[in-house]
C-alpha cells in the first residue's frame, strides 16, 4: 500500500485519521504490517457459504456435510463441542419449537473453524422428547451430524426457514470468534421442519460479517 504520507496527501486527511483507518483494516485482517515495513494487502479472504448444502442427512459413515463441503473446497475444517445440556431456551426459540411455557430443550453448541480460524458459532436447540435416549444428549460429536441422527429416528428434515440479519455480537460471540472491534456478526436464525411441519431443530449461527457471505439459489 502507499505510505502514510502518500495516503494523507491523496485523501486530504490528517495523519491520525489515516492511522485509525489502517488500524481498522488490520483488525479486520484485510491488511498486514510490521514495524519498519510497508503495509500490504492480504489475499481476498471472504468465503461464500451455501446453507442449503448442509441441511440434508449424510450417507452412512460419511462426515457432517459442513466439514465435507469445506474440505472439498480445499479448506481444513473442524468443530469443537462447547455445550450439551437441557435448558430453558430463549423466547424466540421456544416459540419456534412450539414449546409450552417453561418448557425445556436440548442445547448443543459448537465452534466451527476453517484453516485454523474461528469461522462460525453454532447454537442448536432440539425438542427434548426427540433427543432423550439418543447420542444427542451425550457430550460427544455425532457422526454425520444431528440431521442424520434425526432422520434415522424418523424425523428427516423436509423444510428449512432462515432469518438472516446483522447484529452486534454478544460477549461470548466476540471472544470465541475473535472478532475485530466494532464489527457486526452475520446472524442466521434457522428453523428446521420434518413431516407434518413439525419443528425439530432451531439453530442460531453467528459468523464474522466481514469474512463471509451467504449464497441462496431459488427456483420457480
Amino acid at each position: 500500500m502507499p505510505s502514510t504520507l502518500q495516503l494523507t496527501t491523496r485523501f486530504g486527511a490528517s495523519n491520525a485519521t489515516i492511522q485509525k483507518a489502517l488500524k481498522a483494516l488490520k483488525e479486520e485482517g484485510l491488511v498486514v504490517g510490521r514495524a519498519g515495513a510497508n503495509v500490504s494487502v492480504r489475499p481476498h479472504r471472504q468465503r461464500t457459504m451455501r446453507p442449503a448444502d448442509h441441511i440434508a442427512p449424510t450417507a452412512a459413515g460419511e462426515p457432517y456435510r459442513w466439514i465435507a463441503d469445506a474440505e472439498q473446497r480445499g479448506w481444513q475444517a473442524s468443530s469443537t463441542l462447547l455445550h450439551v445440556g437441557e435448558v430453558e431456551p430463549p423466547p424466540d426459540v421456544a416459540s419456534a419449537l412450539e414449546l409450552a411455557d417453561g418448557g425445556t430443550a436440548l442445547l448443543r453448541g459448537q465452534l466451527l473453524t476453517l484453516d485454523g480460524e474461528s469461522a462460525e458459532l453454532v447454537t442448536s436447540y432440539y425438542p427434548v422428547e426427540l433427543a432423550r435416549g439418543t447420542a444427542m444428549m451425550e457430550r460427544r460429536k455425532i457422526r454425520g451430524g444431528t440431521p442424520t441422527l434425526l432422520a434415522s429416528l424418523g424425523y428427516p428434515p423436509r423444510q428449512c426457514v432462515d432469518l438472516v440479519s446483522a447484529r452486534v455480537p454478544t460477549q461470548e460471540q466476540y471472544e470465541l470468534l475473535q472478532l475485530p472491534s466494532e464489527l457486526p456478526i452475520l446472524r442466521t436464525f434457522r428453523v428446521v421442519y420434518s413431516d407434518d411441519e413439525r419443528p425439530i431443530e432451531v439453530t442460531i449461527m453467528a459468523k464474522a460479517a466481514h469474512l463471509y457471505e451467504l449464497r441462496y439459489a431459488f427456483g420457480s
